[in-house]
């Protein structure tokens, strides 16, 4: 299939060079989609259907077989070998079962190492005398070691995370999914089904995979590209925002929740429309010998009427000049003229009708605005007033006075007002899909600026409200649908956990009640219950000791620690000649260990972790609860194996 594509000779079938390089490049994208992966097999499955999909059973017609792979593979002469995995008759392969057979008579998978099939397993669905057994090459591929960047889950979705994957393009899903449910590959799978769904249609629309930061962005972009989709955007919340901005500063953890809260909004609503006065003159327009005059009245009523309807501050300006030119034109055919499109496009360009625009409703730069919010007290009081107390009013207040926006030392957060303030003004594009993943860590204001991104598209939502840790968190995902614009958004809830081992997850359960009373706890479906040590230790030479312990197994190896212990840690695995890699940077043979600090470990995964110093962990957070969710964000990152080290005691949350 590749080497047709690359055969291809478009010099004769293309009318200029335009028409050239978009279909060469065309072209180009589907060689990059068919390249060949490395240790991948083209299919990791078979469906014996018992009659043909599609035809009429009361005629005895015979089955058919598909072969079911990571994408759509053919012969030479167009006939398929192997069936997409989205495409509907492969559905059977994830939801089909002894109760429900779905008309399959066989489900066969595929074993693999290093993309030789070295094993297979059948289910006879439709036969009674064949009891329901669990899959042990499902189970193996669920507990494969996790080497390098995170891999697609084709082969072992799950009959409640395909129905996730196949939910329309035109409703917004919220999945709330505890650790290793599998909800991120969840969302990125949904992203690959609704492109061969919808291709077309997100073709022009575009669609975007938002993660909370670059480690996180860098473990996952191989996933897409793999089931052969190259289109996809990956961006954090902040790239989004700070286009353009330097981000330099940093917030109080205070000012930082008031900044982020859904109020600003309206604050910032207002401070746009104060600009716009009413007209105290009338306009007088010159053309040739004659003068027309707008009175200052009849002004005032379009201006009114621009403000009632609600457009962007922008979008209103720009058809200001056109409403007082109509009405010019208005009166040049009472008077017995013929003017068309032409005069009145000349006379919104007058002289006195742009002063006149400029003067009632003046341009606005959105950064110079909240600039002048945070700087102005008596600005921010003005537009305050009502909605946020003086003394919220002086916790977002900077405290020096700045000369430029240029030289201010903008924060996250004022990037966020930033982005709000200009979409006031115009209207942010939106884009036909966008997946929000780790979402429980936003504020208000943020799920805002992600909600302008898919104002006329859809969402998929993802998170974990027990490991919201800013402390301005999600509290529940109705009022995070209602900030994003997304209301009508469905809540779906993954509780199995293919990912934590048993002992682990039960152990990290334990903090809960503590950090999200009412959660559904995750419930290991993996029949290993993974290796589990709680240690005391005294020296950071015997911390390095488990990690050359955990090295001796197969895959890969983090240490998760608190940011500020990072240093000595990362000097003391220095010192015993053990080479360490940064989040997100993919381990060789050589070096699979990697130093995460525990503020970045959040959607990472490792086959074995040692996590140093719970009660470090805790005490790096500006207050208990929050510390405690990253706690338990570190807890969960494991696959095989988890050693817990401690000096200090532990945090009384994690007793029996």
């Amino acid at each position: 299939m590749r080497e047709d594509a690359e055969s291809l000779d478009i010099k004769d079938v293309t009318a200029n060079w335009v028409n050239a390089e978009v279909l060469a490049r065309q072209i180009g994208e589907r060689i990059k989609s068919l390249a060949d992966l490395s240790d991948t097999p083209l299919f990791f499955g078979r469906l014996d259907y018992l009659h043909s999909p599609g035809a009429d059973r009361a005629e005895g017609a015979d089955g058919e077989r598909f072969y079911i792979g990571r994408r759509h593979v053919h012969d030479h002469d167009g006939d398929p070998m192997v069936i997409d995995w989205r495409a509907p008759v492969s559905q059977p392969f994830y939801r089909a079962s002894k109760k429900e057979p779905m008309d399959i008579g066989l489900r066969r998978r595929f074993g693999y190492t290093r993309g030789e099939i070295t094993a297979y397993e059948d289910e006879h669905l439709s036969d009674p005398a064949e009891t329901a057994t669990t899959s042990k090459l499902l189970q193996q591929e669920i507990e494969r070691p996790r080497v390098g960047p995170m891999r697609d889950i084709v082969a072992t979705i799950q009959p409640e995370q395909d129905e996730i994957v196949r939910s329309g393009l035109g409703g917004t899903v919220c999945v709330q999914g505890g650790p290793g449910t599998g909800k991120t590959a969840v969302g990125l799978h949904r992203v690959a089904y609704l492109l061969y769904a919808h291709r077309e249609r997100l073709a022009r629309t575009g669609t975007l995979v938002i993660g909370p930061n670059r480690s996180f962005l860098h473990y996952i972009e191989q996933v897409l590209p793999a089931l052969g989709e190259l289109s996809v955007q990956q961006a954090t919340v902040d790239d989004l925002v700070a286009a353009g901005l330097e981000v330099r500063g940093t917030d109080a953890a205070a000012a930082a929740v008031l900044k982020g809260d859904a109020r600003m909004a309206e604050v910032l609503k207002r401070a746009v429309y104060a600009h716009v006065t009413m007209p105290a003159e009338p306009v007088m327009v010159v053309r040739g010998s004659r003068r027309w005059r707008v009175p200052a009245y009849e002004i005032e009523e379009i201006v009114r009427e621009l403000l009632d309807r609600g457009i962007r501050y922008g979008a209103a300006r720009e058809a200001l000049p056109q409403r007082i030119a109509h009405a010019v034109l208005v009166q040049m055919e009472r008077s017995g003229e013929a003017p068309d499109d032409r005069v009145q496009d000349a006379v919104a360009r007058n002289p006195a009708v742009k002063a006149a625009v400029k003067a009632i409703w003046p341009p606005v730069d959105p950064a110079k605005l909240v600039l002048r919010l945070l700087t102005d007290a008596d600005f921010l009081a003005a537009h305050a007033q009502g909605i946020l107390d003086e003394d919220e009013q002086k916790t977002i207040l900077w405290a020096k006075p700045v000369r430029s926006v240029k030289s201010a030392k903008w924060s996250a957060a004022d990037a966020v007002l930033i982005d709000e303030a200009t979409d006031i003004v115009e209207r942010t594009h939106s884009l036909g899909h966008v997946v929000l993943d780790e979402a429980q860590d936003l504020s208000p204001m943020q799920y805002r600026a992600v909600g302008r991104r898919c104002s006329t598209g859809s969402a998929t939502v993802l998170g974990d409200l027990a490991q919201g840790t800013t402390p301005w968190a999600t509290r529940s995902w109705d009022e995070a649908l209602s900030h994003l614009g997304k209301s009508d958004g469905v809540i779906e809830e993954l509780t199995a956990g293919f990912r934590v081992p048993t002992d682990v997850i039960t152990y990290a359960s334990r903090l809960l009640p503590h950090i999200a009373p009412g959660l559904t706890p995750v419930a290991s479906v993996r029949e290993n219950p993974g290796f589990f040590d709680v240690r005391p230790v005294e020296t950071a030479d015997q911390v390095v000791a488990a990690c050359e312990e955990l090295l001796n197994n197969e895959g890969s190896t983090g240490l998760i620690a608190a940011d500020a212990r990072l240093p000595e840690l990362a000097e003391a695995l220095a010192a015993a000649g053990i080479g360490h890699l940064a989040p997100g940077e993919e381990t060789t043979a050589e070096t699979r260990l990697t130093l995460v600090p525990a503020s970045l470990a959040k959607g990472l995964e490792y086959d074995y972790v040692v996590l140093d110093e719970p009660q470090a962990v805790v005490d790096g957070e500006p207050d208990e609860r929050t510390g405690l969710r990253r706690l338990y964000v570190a807890l969960t990152r494991a696959v095989s194996g988890l050693i817990v080290t401690h000096a200090a005691p532990l945090p009384a949350q994690l007793a029996d």
